[in-house]
């Protein structure tokens, strides 16, 4: 597994075509650790946060976030992850340990494991109202339901192509994947050498384990169409959970369910969903956050 996860941008046959890849084993497997997830989850969770990665590359402002949530009625009943544009991404499962026996090829059964459902993908860019779409899902295989949604909610022909490959051990051995998108002017010559590309492609897992970079794997889907590297940057999995996010979250419960969390005189315990950093508050710090707000409300009705 390489230490160095990063993303490439492209652009091929005179700006025709647009073009991403990503190598993202280090991230999954943190994520892995993180939450403890069995096989196919890691590699269910780990295709969506590869697919994130590369939308959130797309996303024009700074501080615009991406949500991708598919919520499914196989057993690990749904996932969530965001990414930014600036290569962070966090996810978690709704049920990490979620089974499910290999498929018919024997691999892991992310289909299987998500089931009929439906993906969700929200952005917002510091509107009132963030961009919504909600497509239902083609296979559970991730891959197949990125690019289902590029085409109908977005009208963009993309192809996007992910991978997670695990070791016997159950960690992460390799993960990455790329998304192609075809241009409205895109010519007829430009598509058949693509589509000629496509059909003799290896699989993601099958390019990395290879020792293919994202940059060569680009090379081969782009090959005879002239790819222009544009831009590369780092990528990982990054929370940015806090303990004063968390104590305005303890805040929001109101007075008199604090009061009762402190008449029960222990200590609470609350974790990030993302990344399931825990954060504990004895009884006297409860209660200062208590008086604190009491505090910050007198204040508000004085001016």
């Amino acid at each position: 597994m390489t230490d160095n996860n990063y993303m490439v941008r492209a652009a091929a046959a005179d700006a025709q075509i647009r073009a991403f890849a990503v190598t993202s084993s280090n991230l999954v497997e943190q994520a892995r650790k993180a939450h403890d997830t069995s096989p196919v989850v890691t590699a269910a969770l780990g295709r969506l946060m590869t697919g994130a990665l590369m939308m959130g590359a797309m996303l024009k402002g700074e501080k615009d976030i991406l949500t991708l949530q598919i919520k499914g009625d196989g057993p690990v009943h749904g996932l969530t992850v965001t990414a930014d544009a600036a290569g962070h991404v966090k996810g978690f499962a709704d049920s990490p340990q979620a089974m499910m026996p290999p498929n018919s090829a024997g691999k892991l059964d992310v289909g299987g494991v998500i089931g009929k459902g439906v993906l969700h993908v929200m952005k917002d860019m510091g509107l009132k109202e963030p961009y919504a779409s909600t497509v239902a899902l083609q296979t559970g295989e991730i891959g197949d339901d990125l690019t289902y949604y590029f085409a109908a909610s977005e009208q963009v022909p993309s192809v996007v192509a992910l991978g997670v490959l695990m070791n016997r051990d159950n960690t992460v051995r390799q993960a990455g994947g790329f998304i192609i998108q075809l241009m409205p002017f895109t010519s007829e010559e430009v598509i058949g050498r693509l589509e000629q590309n496509l059909s003799k492609l290896m699989s993601v897992t099958a390019m990395l384990e290879a020792g293919n970079t994202p940059e060569k794997i680009l090379g081969i889907v782009l090959e005879g169409l002239e790819p222009v590297i544009t831009d590369r940057m780092p990528v990982s999995f990054q929370c940015d959970c806090s303990r004063v996010r968390v104590e305005k979250v303890l805040l929001s419960l109101g007075e008199k369910e604090l009061q009762e969390l402190i008449d029960e005189g222990s200590e609470v315990e609350l974790h990030c969903h993302f990344c399931n950093k825990k954060y504990t508050f004895s009884v006297k710090e409860i209660e200062a956050l208590v008086q604190a707000g009491i505090m910050q409300e007198g204040e508000k009705q004085n001016n």
